[in-house]
């Protein structure tokens, strides 16, 4: 059997936002309710959700683990390299295999194997810190993380994962100075058919744009508050290949609302700012509500939970409960993760 401890369940590739998806008339969200289904002390900011609905997670001191919806109960692990006990912010998956990548130097990448947790790709460059992690499909993979040399460091894989490579910076835009990403929720990257998107920020906050699964690249400015290595975008969300939401700030100014949250309606050549100067302030995550033809958000962050119902235009706070990170089932339900914890969104509208 292939799958290692966490992954006996595995996998079948996970899309919520197809674009066949038609908008049901759904009330506006009212509340949410907050259950927690694992407690640690571990930081989680990495989950994905199966398309049978398993919930699998990495994060600190080398854990990692699977919820098993039959049996209800969890089963965890923690991997550790020789004398090293990697701490993991990106996970991803295809039909066939669970990936997990470390931060910081070594960069360790890890997928399922036939005997454990098999390291497929690792980089030791002193600069290395890997942020997110997405599949196009079962064999087209894109991890990004900060500059080791001029530019975005960005590796591809083309096999299922199996091997990655990284791409050379004279076929990226050149990073500016102090420019890099944020670990915080591994939503740095989006995805739609051959698309991909990454948002950076730091002294400079952009996105990069492909669109045809990495082979070629673009850069656009956004107008999100920049120029400390705090400031920018931390998550960036695409519900089609035109529609697609940023949002971010400074997480040492949770409070600051202005200029950290914008829209695109051309595929990311252009930003327009919402809800400036409103709140949410700081959030670390945002991602479209599925079944809402791109009308709703939800945003995520240690200072809480909020909703838009009119693409970001305006917000309604749901919680003051923190997490890190959120990725949605269904128009109704939700998983969030963050600080020794994750818990089931359930949405009541």
């Amino acid at each position: 059997m292939k799958y290692y401890i966490i992954v006996l369940l595995l996998l079948v590739v996970s899309g919520c936002k197809d674009s066949s998806e038609e908008a049901k008339a759904l009330s506006p969200i009212k509340s949410v309710v907050i259950e927690d289904m694992y407690t640690d002390s571990v930081s989680v900011r990495a989950i994905d959700i199966l398309n049978d609905g398993s919930l699998a997670f990495a994060g600190s001191n080398g854990k990692y683990g699977l919820y098993n919806f039959s049996s209800q109960t969890w089963n965890t692990g923690i991997l550790k390299k020789d004398s090293l006990t990697p701490s993991f912010r990106a996970v991803a998956h295809t039909a066939e295999d669970f990936f997990m990548l470390s931060v910081a130097s070594p960069a360790l990448l890890y997928k399922t194997g036939n005997s454990g947790m098999e390291l497929v790709y690792s980089e030791d460059h002193p600069k290395a810190f890997y942020d997110s992690m997405i599949f196009w499909n079962n064999k087209e993979g894109i991890a990004m993380g900060d500059p080791t040399d001029s530019c975005i460091s960005i590796i591809i894989t083309r096999d299922g994962g199996k091997s990655w490579s990284k791409i050379a910076c004279s076929n990226l835009p050149t990073a500016a100075d102090g420019e890099a990403a944020f670990a915080a929720s591994n939503s740095n990257i989006a995805v739609y058919g051959d698309n991909a998107w990454i948002i950076t920020g730091g002294m400079e906050s952009n996105v990069l744009f492909t669109g045809d699964k990495g082979k070629s690249w673009e850069l656009y400015k956004t107008p999100l508050v920049q120029g400390t290595s705090t400031t920018g975008g931390y998550s960036i969300d695409f519900y089609n290949d035109k529609l697609g939401v940023i949002i971010g700030g400074d997480y040492t100014k949770p409070n600051d609302n202005t200029a950290n949250k914008a829209l695109t309606t051309d595929g990311g050549k252009t930003w327009n700012l919402i809800a400036n100067g409103a709140n949410p302030g700081y959030r670390s995550c945002i991602q479209f509500i599925p079944n809402t033809a791109g009308k709703e958000l939800l945003a995520i962050g240690f200072e809480g939970v909020d909703y838009s119902k009119d693409q970001g235009a305006s917000w309604t706070s749901l919680s003051e409960e923190g997490f890190f990170t959120v990725r949605f089932v269904n128009d109704s339900t939700a998983y969030a993760a963050g600080p020794n914890r994750i818990s089931k969104l359930k949405f009541k509208r």
